[in-house]
């Protein structure tokens, strides 16, 4: 713990974000491992774990239970598109490979400048605009879209899942912007998903096995830890410093693919990786620059 104290914010919302990766590619596999079951009851037990341990921290400081009357409507939309991008990363989960599962869904970022150009009428310059229509042309390298693909409708799919996770961070940074806070944010929408999930769970239930459900738990917690360690690296790092390092998920999906399933991405989906991974790191150059630039002319 002393060696922890020592560093400087900046390395441990580095180490932080890169656990939080970690933790999601382990969540990733579980979902994966879990075998044949609907992706609606996988969301649930996903979901379930997150809503406790959120809701422990809750219990501790009341004072982070206070939303706003105009938080409730973005609150909501959070929630709703969250959990549709969860049901679309889970079906794809079990349709794909997990690095290519993976990927799609870390498009979500580049989905979310779209949408905070609409939503927060934010300004993106043309060399923004290009890097992420560079992302999409990266993300085409993984779905393979063909009549004759089997994958390429979970790998839509997949990438609609992205999307409409962008669309739910676009929402956090409004709740941001209007002072609700990270603990809420998670309670509510886990909550909401499993309330949304739970009606269908109960009449399309399927048997599982203690293994399968002792796995969805430790998807569950994997998914909990993610949550709770990327909340912890940004308030240690602004996410101009450290949300490239995010995309070592993709590394980790490679490597536990490889190990568990013994998947090995084909050459395009190689390509499309390195693209994706490409746009991200020139986006987070591009905006710390931007950043640098303005606090010297502020000072």
């Amino acid at each position: 713990m002393s060696e922890w104290k020592k560093l400087k914010p900046l390395y441990k919302g580095m180490i932080l974000i890169i656990l939080s990766a970690f933790f999601f590619a382990l969540m990733n596999m579980f979902v994966h491992l879990s075998g044949e079951l609907p992706s609606v009851q996988k969301s649930f037990f996903r979901n379930l774990m997150a809503f406790i341990f959120a809701g422990v921290i809750l219990l501790k400081d009341k004072n982070k239970t206070k939303i706003t009357k105009d938080a409730y409507i973005p609150l909501l939309l959070r929630s709703a598109f969250g959990t549709v991008g969860i049901l679309c990363n889970f079906y794809a989960l079990d349709r794909l490979d997990l690095a290519d599962a993976s990927i799609l869904n870390k498009m979500s970022p580049f989905f979310a400048i779209i949408f905070s150009i609409f939503i927060l009428k934010e300004k993106i310059k043309p060399l923004q605009l290009m890097i992420v229509f560079g992302a999409l042309a990266g993300a085409m390298f993984v779905v393979k879209p063909s009549f004759s693909n089997t994958q390429t409708v979970p790998a839509l799919i997949a990438l609609t899942g992205g999307m409409c996770a962008g669309f739910a961070y676009t929402m956090v940074r409004v709740m941001g912007i209007k002072g609700v806070k990270g603990a809420v944010i998670v309670c509510f929408f886990s909550g909401f998903s499993c309330l949304v999930t739970a009606p269908i769970l109960i009449f399309d239930y399927t048997p599982m096995s203690a293994e399968q459900l002792i796995i969805l738990i430790l998807a569950g917690l994997s998914a909990a830890g993610g949550q709770f360690t990327i909340t912890s690296a940004y308030c240690y790092a602004p996410a101009k410093d450290v949300s490239v390092y995010d995309y070592s998920q993709i590394i980790f999906a490679a490597a536990l693919g490889f190990m568990v399933f013994g998947q090995i991405p084909d050459l395009l989906s190689w390509i499309g990786y390195f693209i994706i991974v490409a746009m991200a790191v020139l986006m987070f150059v591009y905006n710390k620059n931007a950043s640098n630039k303005q606090q010297a002319d502020e000072s």
